[in-house]
């Protein structure tokens, strides 16, 4: 099979690097790819929001198969216009998309369903939102509706916070994404995330992780677009999970279906547990990052497999097939981050890292200047480890994270510090 991935960060060298393991992968482009990606794969740039173009791109190269990394592209309507031109796509349609592109929607979508979330309010009028606000109090949880890259999302623990929020996003911080807002209840309990595969009918689970959004460690500071993540959440126990396919994931892809917007991808689950009952906190229409980092490093060459049988309406048929293992990803991250940083530091010792089927480092903001890898965002390098546990996924992750030479990178020392302080005490 030729393949084209679009996308340039983390998540799409770890989707490249599954790839790569199954012998069905002949050719793989990945536009607009980044440093780490170009060693596995050819590089191609491409407006990959541009669905004429990149309809065009994957005819004149003989693609069989388009796997969609970001959301942006999908909102954009990518998918469809592949379907159009009659090549296979793996990714939802921009009216599917709509369950990431608009809060409201998936809101929505799930009163419609009896899908159980958190209460909330959608607003387009500034003034309107605040005196809700100051009538529900803190803590709070304030969202732009649009995309805003992961980080349109502001946990208020007071209402002065929540207002701060409200004045960012209708002062245009978030862009078109802020201009309107939901405004919902705070959830207490563990977040936790699961990935499904849907077909436009069959829903298929295939793992489970936990991300680390905020910046600092003990998860303090401010959101991120994910610090670090692991694979599988043990708080995701087999009843949490069925519970929530069944009360949430295929009850709203039965509405999805009987509105005429069937789902086809990958379905990002965003749970909140509580006493082992989940509600939904968000959808995502494709992969997180870092957590898909995790789940391929688990997965290796049957990722493929189960992406081009969603892709084909196969899912009836597929399996997964896990090992007894655990994976942790460490994201290496640009001194500022979230707020300014800068750009251009050279990376070193990234040719000296090991790469196997147990560690791996995935490149996210990378770019090559004369012969230096150079960072160029502000997540820069994913360091990935497998182990037979959590604790030595850990050590093989942080492992990788002390070889790496670049002074201007941070990082959280306590990725995992929930299930790994469980599993000590």
């Amino acid at each position: 099979m030729n393949i084209l991935i679009l996308g340039g960060g983390g998540r799409e060298h770890a989707l490249a690097w599954a790839a790569l393991q199954n012998p069905k992968c002949d050719k793989l482009i990945v536009a607009p790819g980044n440093a780490g990606i170009a060693q596995i794969a050819t590089c191609a740039r491409l407006d990959i929001e541009d669905g004429g173009a990149v309809a065009e791109f994957a005819g004149e190269n003989a693609i069989d198969l388009v796997i969609v990394g970001p959301e942006a592209p999908l909102a954009a309507g990518i998918a469809d216009r592949l379907a159009d031109a009659g090549v296979l796509v793996f990714g939802p349609s921009a009216a599917a998309a709509r369950l990431e592109a608009s809060k409201a929607f998936t809101k929505e979508i799930c009163a419609a369903a009896g899908a159980p979330t958190a209460a909330s309010a959608h607003f387009t009028d500034h003034e309107a939102a605040a005196a809700y606000v100051r009538a529900k109090g803190a803590p709070i949880v304030v969202k732009a509706d649009g995309l805003a890259a992961g980080k349109g999302v502001i946990v208020a623990e007071t209402e002065a916070q929540a207002l701060d929020a409200l004045d960012d996003m209708f002062g245009g911080e978030f862009g078109a994404a802020g201009a309107e807002v939901v405004i919902e209840e705070f959830m207490t309990g563990e977040e936790a995330s699961l990935f499904v595969l849907v077909d436009g009918e069959t829903c298929l689970p295939i793992g489970t992780a936990q991300d680390h959004k905020r910046i600092g460690e003990g998860d303090t500071g401010p959101n991120t677009g994910g610090m670090g993540a692991y694979s599988p959440a043990p708080v995701m126990t087999p009843e949490v999970e069925a519970r929530a396919m069944d009360e949430i994931v295929r009850p709203t892809m039965a509405e999805m279906a009987r509105r005429g917007t069937p789902y086809r991808g990958v379905l990002y689950v965003g749970l909140m547990i509580e006493n082992g009952a989940p509600r939904l906190v968000e959808y995502n229409v494709r992969f997180g990052d870092p957590e898909c980092q995790t789940l391929m490093m688990r997965l290796g060459a049957q990722a493929l497999d189960l992406i081009h049988a969603c892709a084909e309406g196969r899912l009836d048929e597929a399996r997964v097939h896990w090992a007894e293992d655990h994976a942790m990803t460490v994201v290496l991250a640009a001194d500022g981050y979230p707020g300014a940083y800068e750009k251009g530091q050279p990376i070193g010792g990234l040719d000296a890292l090991p790469e196997t089927a147990w560690e791996m480092t995935f490149h996210a903001g990378t770019a090559r200047s004369g012969g230096d890898v150079v960072s160029s965002g502000g997540r820069v390098l994913n360091c990935t480890a497998r182990g037979a546990s959590l604790a030595e996924a850990r050590d093989r992750a942080y492992a990788l994270v002390d070889a790496v030479d670049w002074p201007g990178g941070i990082c959280r020392r306590d990725i995992g510090w929930r299930a790994l302080g469980a599993a000590e005490d």
